[in-house]
């Protein structure tokens, strides 16, 4: 379904644009050019052609890989792309980690001591995680530990083939603001799918079998992992659009910062293919998620 996806999402975000306000004759020329320069522009360029005409060739440029080229400077958007994309990669795929690894904690720990104080403070903590938007959170962030407390610095960006522990430091903020949210939302999911399974027959056979606490656990978190995985490859999709907002409160050149840049001086052209991009990434993401179905639990491949 993954083509056929691709292809309505493309024209939605096609056709939403072409609503936009902004005329690309006027954002390519200037405001000084004169009428008839404008018009030669949008012959040019195809733009006073029927609304189906322009989609198929943009589906056409789309399947050679090409989404034009940016208002000023003139350059290609595939190479925008591919200079921001991997910053916003890694700010996600660093946040999912901090995510993954704080959910199974707090979600396990939760599960094993149903009903007790653990379980009460970390339900309490998960809901306040959860209400604490991203962007709120890392202005937060940001005063206590850049401003009060000068241990992180407030924005910017260092690449890691430069220096490993600068760019660890660059992300660690927008990392955690896009963690926490998160993993809140997992971590209640893992406790109650590990709830709803330490109640099954299999569990009270293990334990009156005698076998180790941590081996059982283990078995129990494997069979409560397909719904938080099934949850896990939506929230990717949010922390990619969540990434954006981060990027531009920590001053990161990632995708945020081509989509406010697009959007800002109205180059239709660049937002186009930043939200194109974004959205196959998540696509892709939820393909991942799916497969990864087969190794949590092997009996799936025999459906």
């Amino acid at each position: 379904m993954m083509p056929v996806m691709i292809l309505g999402i493309a024209l939605l975000v096609f056709v939403v644009l072409q609503f936009s306000p902004a005329d690309p004759a006027y954002n390519a020329l200037g405001d000084s050019a004169s009428p008839e320069a404008r018009a030669a522009f949008a012959e040019e360029n195809g733009l006073n052609d029927p609304l189906p005409v322009r989609y198929f060739a943009f589906l056409g440029d789309l399947l050679r890989g090409d989404l034009g080229v940016t208002v000023a400077p003139s350059q290609p958007v595939v190479d925008r792309i591919a200079t921001a994309f991997p910053l916003t990669l890694q700010l996600t795929l660093l946040g999912l980690s901090l995510a993954i690894v704080l959910a199974l904690v707090f979600g396990v720990t939760s599960a094993v001591h149903r009903d007790r104080w653990p379980d009460q403070v970390f339900r309490v903590l998960s809901m306040i995680g959860i209400a604490l938007p991203s962007f709120w959170l890392g202005v937060l962030l940001i005063q206590q530990f850049a401003l009060n407390m000068p241990i992180l610095p407030t924005g910017g960006y260092v690449n890691p083939a430069d220096s490993f522990s600068g760019w660890l430091q660059s992300l660690a903020l927008p990392a955690v603001a896009l963690a926490l949210p998160v993993a809140s939302s997992l971590a209640r999911l893992i406790r109650t799918s590990m709830v709803a399974e330490l109640d099954r027959d299999y569990v009270r056979t293990a334990r009156g079998s005698g076998l180790p606490p941590f081996m059982i656990i283990r078995s129990v978190l494997r069979n409560s992992l397909i719904t938080p995985l099934t949850v896990l490859g939506v929230k990717v999709g949010y922390m990619l659009s969540g990434a954006v907002v981060i990027e531009a409160i920590f001053d990161l050149p990632g995708m945020g910062k081509l989509i406010l840049e697009g959007v800002n001086g109205g180059d239709v052209g660049l937002v186009q293919g930043t939200v194109l991009t974004i959205a196959i990434a998540f696509l892709v993401v939820n393909v991942v998620v799916d497969l990864l179905y087969l190794l949590v639990n092997p009996r799936i491949r025999t459906v």
